[in-house]
Order: C-alpha cells, then sequence, then structure tokens
C-alpha cells in the first residue's frame, strides 16, 4: 500500500441508526495536509463537511479543522460532534462510561461529552457556549427577507421576530407560521450572501418555531443541509429567548425531512429570557464505515 495512503471514518450524525443524519468524514491524525488539499479531499468525498483532527495538539486539546465543500469554517457543530464520537469508540470506554473532549478549532475551543451505548452508538453533547445577538435591521426589513426566501411575509410567524443569533457562526433566525411555508422556502435572492451580509448574518436558517423544525442551505441556494448543528444552538437560544422554551428542558429539533435524511437535534438552552446563559445541542452518531484514501491530492491544483 502506497505510504501516503491515509484512513477516514464515515459516520452519520443526529442519527439513531445508520443512513440517516448527516453524514461526515473524520480525519484523526492525518499527515500535515495544508487548506487546499483538505479542501480537494472534501469535494471528492463529498460529504456536507469533512473534518480533520489532531489528537497530538497538547495541553489535553484536539486541534481540529472543518471544511464544507467551498471553504474552511470556522466553526461547524456536527462535524464536532461527530469527530468526538469517534475518537470515544477508539478509546477503549465501556459502555456507558462518559468521556470529555477539548476541541480546539481555529477561533474558538469547545467543550463535548461522549458516551456510547452497548449497539455502539455514541451520543455527544456540545456546549456551545453563550449566545450573542447581533444589531441589525432584521425586524425591519421582514417583506424584503421573506421575498429572499421565496415567501410572502405574511408566511412569516408574527409572533416572533426575524433576528440575528451566533454561537460561532451567525444566523438569520426566520420563523414561519407552520410546516407550509417551512415546505415552500427557498433561496431565491441572487446574491443572498450579501443580503445577509446587510443584516449582520452569515447564514440563514427558517425555523417552524410550533414544531420545532428547521432548514439550512448553502447560501447559493443549490444544497439543503441535512441537520445543522451550528444553528440549532442558535435556535435554542432564540427559542429561550422568545419564551418557546424554558431553562433547562430539553427540545427535539427536527431537520432533514424535505431531502429524505429525517435528524433529530436535541437541543437545550440555559438561563432566562432575559440573559441566556449558554446552550448545548446533543446529538446520536452511528457508525457506517472506514475509507482508505489511496493517493492524496497534489499540494497546488494540477
Amino acid at each position: 500500500m502506497p505510504s501516503t495512503a491515509i484512513d477516514y471514518h464515515h459516520v452519520d450524525v443526529f442519527a439513531d441508526r445508520p443512513y440517516t443524519g448527516n453524514s461526515l468524514a473524520v480525519f484523526v491524525d492525518p499527515p500535515t495536509l495544508d487548506a487546499a488539499r483538505m479542501l480537494r479531499i472534501t469535494q471528492e468525498l463529498r460529504h456536507f463537511e469533512t473534518i480533520f483532527v489532531t489528537t497530538s495538539a497538547g495541553g489535553g486539546a484536539v486541534r481540529a479543522r472543518v471544511f464544507d465543500l467551498f471553504e474552511e469554517l470556522a466553526f461547524a457543530g456536527h462535524p464536532v460532534l461527530g469527530a468526538a464520537a469517534v475518537l470515544h469508540a477508539g478509546s477503549g470506554a465501556a459502555v456507558g462510561e462518559e468521556r470529555h473532549w477539548t476541541i480546539a478549532l481555529p477561533e474558538r475551543t469547545v467543550l463535548v461529552s461522549t458516551r456510547a451505548d452497548a449497539d455502539g452508538r455514541v451520543s455527544a453533547l456540545l456546549d456551545q457556549g453563550r449566545p450573542e445577538w447581533t444589531p441589525a435591521p432584521a425586524r425591519a426589513r421582514r417583506a424584503e427577507i421573506a421575498k429572499a426566501l421565496g415567501l410572502d411575509e405574511a408566511d412569516l410567524d408574527p409572533t416572533l421576530p426575524v433576528e440575528v443569533v451566533s454561537t460561532g457562526l451567525r444566523y438569520l433566525i426566520v420563523p414561519v407560521d407552520g410546516t407550509g411555508p417551512l415546505g415552500r422556502a427557498r433561496i431565491a435572492h441572487p446574491d443572498f450572501e450579501a443580503l445577509l451580509a446587510t443584516l449582520g448574518a452569515q447564514f440563514a436558517y427558517v425555523l417552524d418555531a410550533h414544531a420545532p423544525e428547521g432548514r439550512h442551505w448553502n447560501n447559493d441556494g443549490l444544497l439543503e443541509d441535512v441537520a445543522t448543528g451550528s444553528a440549532a444552538g442558535c435556535v435554542a437560544a432564540y427559542l429561550l429567548r422568545h419564551g418557546r422554551t424554558r431553562d433547562g428542558v430539553e427540545l427535539g429539533l427536527a431537520q432533514g425531512r424535505f431531502v429524505g435524511r429525517p435528524s433529530i437535534l436535541r437541543i437545550t438552552a440555559h438561563g432566562s429570557p432575559e440573559h441566556v446563559e449558554r446552550v448545548t445541542v446533543d446529538g446520536t452518531v452511528s457508525m457506517v464505515g472506514v475509507g482508505t484514501l489511496h493517493t492524496l491530492p497534489p499540494s497546488r491544483p494540477a
């Protein structure tokens, strides 16, 4: 076998069984790779995201870098949970034994706790910390935002505001009035990313708060995400802030139904509506398989 061959783990996150939830490739202690090569590997494998982790980072932390099909991400929930689950599965932990992981991303460090059941599924809980609220004119631009998502202003939930929340990535939370508008939502703006920038956001998450259920796409609208862990923490904070949940109550946030990969993200917010202290996102990770790359991409595009 060539010396450049490296293995990776294929897991499904927010999935009680394989072939549901959000798929992910996890590379543990790969050889030194620059960002361009990691991006090309991610594009080759075609998972929504891929994570590369280094366990010898020092200080007890695991260093991680996350890529989607277009770029490196400062933070992403489902890759961090999936990576922690893979590390747990390889740690020799007994069934039911809890392990704790400190995962250092380029711009922030997060904590994840894991435990496995007798069937090999790993439950991983990510503490996303205290949310931040971005002052933006979103509340006054409901009609414009609805139109950009292929909806009418009347499709938005009249009891909830359009608001920007961040636990690492800034999401525009767009509350819709029921599952009908949620099913019709799509990115219909020719430069949605530019529109989001004027609102102080990086991405948008369309939420039916009654269910609760949500949807998220890449900003070009071509690819819908199955289960968005980073947004789920924002949703937890948003629901507590607006009185739709209570301190410490776990909710099941549904996502992925519209792309045939139904997922449940368990979300919890702590604090009060006036002061949301922290949020957690919990999900089951199912192990699907292990693969090998026999050839690595060149350092620079050919």
